[in-house]
């Protein structure tokens, strides 16, 4: 049985667009005004006989729903909020300025993330920030690392993150845990001798980069744009921390002792061309090799140099 690979354009077909509305302060006060004609009636009708109270009163009522339903219809907005909205199941439109509209009362405002959202209708198309828990991954040389990033995003179309997903926030966070997974283990945890190879702990701002791009690709189908997307938290496993800490410390002690060597040879080169140079002394070659030897031992040391002091004669 062949199987199908996930073909992202099959859910570009819902694009956004924005709903049919009237000014909400103009039907405010349309409904405010037919509600009052609807107190109006009833307060004429009720002492009146049956033959014109009961019409009145009814009328009345019927003006007092109409008010009712009216009212239902109102929508108000905050900056950088939205509302999307179905009619008896299907998509209707958006709304997304801030302000006070009135739409169809049978609209029905949809957002799938509600309960992590404050429990609003209203989508938030502020930058928000996700910070997913930390997970265990393997890198490029197969190390395990713990690993999290934080993520800001928002949302540019409102459409496909409500119906093209399920729950737009755990779409992210599962797709970002992906992200990771696919990008450490691209990536060795530190730098290699050479100093020339892009690392997860060396190489923030690639790293941020390409992680960044793996994300955006993977959420662009639910209408969601990754502003930024960064490490903030990189470490060995437990298990084998204690060992890559001896390692990097041996590292360091091969670099540092690289560095004294390189420095011990020049200094005792520039001490023997002084003394050759200057005919304070003349030294064969058996002399010159433990004047070496000695300058070695004492700049090269852990510790500091006992001399010792002869007083009789070098030869």
């Amino acid at each position: 049985m062949e199987t199908k690979s996930l073909n992202i354009k099959e859910y570009d077909r819902i694009d956004e667009k924005s709903a049919r509305h009237l000014n909400g302060w103009l039907m405010l006060i349309v409904g405010v005004l037919i509600f009052a004609a609807a107190i109006a009636l009833f307060c004429i009708g009720f002492p009146l006989e049956a033959e014109v109270g009961i019409p009145l009163t009814a009328v009345g009522a019927v003006l007092c729903v109409v008010s009712v339903v009216m009212f239902a219809g109102l929508r108000l907005l905050q900056p950088n909020e939205a509302y999307v909205l179905t009619l008896f199941g299907k998509y209707y439109g958006t709304l997304k300025e801030d302000g006070l509209y009135w739409v169809n009362p049978f609209c029905v405002p949809v957002n799938p993330a509600r309960l992590a959202m404050g429990n609003s209708r209203r989508l938030s198309l502020k930058a928000m920030t996700l910070n997913n828990d930390k997970q265990k991954v393997n890198d490029e040389e197969g190390n395990p690392i713990e690993i999290s990033v934080v993520v800001i995003w928002r949302i540019t179309n409102t459409a496909r993150a409500v119906f093209n997903v399920e729950n737009y926030a755990a779409y992210l966070s599962t797709q970002c845990d992906a992200a990771i997974r696919q990008v450490a283990r691209q990536y060795p945890y530190d730098v290699s001798s050479n100093g020339d190879e892009t690392s997860l702990r060396g190489s923030a701002q690639e790293i941020a980069a390409v992680l960044r791009e793996e994300l955006q690709q993977r959420t662009t189908m639910a209408g969601i744009e990754v502003l930024e997307a960064r490490i903030s938290h990189l470490a060995y496993a437990p298990e084998i921390a204690a060992a890559m800490l001896q390692r990097q410390q041996a590292s360091a002690i091969i670099a540092a002792r690289q560095k004294i060597v390189e420095g011990a040879v020049s200094m005792v080169q520039m001490a023997l061309n002084k003394l050759s140079e200057e005919e304070i002394v003349e030294l064969d070659d058996e002399r010159k090799a433990q004047m070496v030897s000695n300058l070695l031992v004492v700049l090269c040391g852990n510790r500091d140099a006992q001399p010792v002091v002869g007083t009789g004669s070098i030869y």
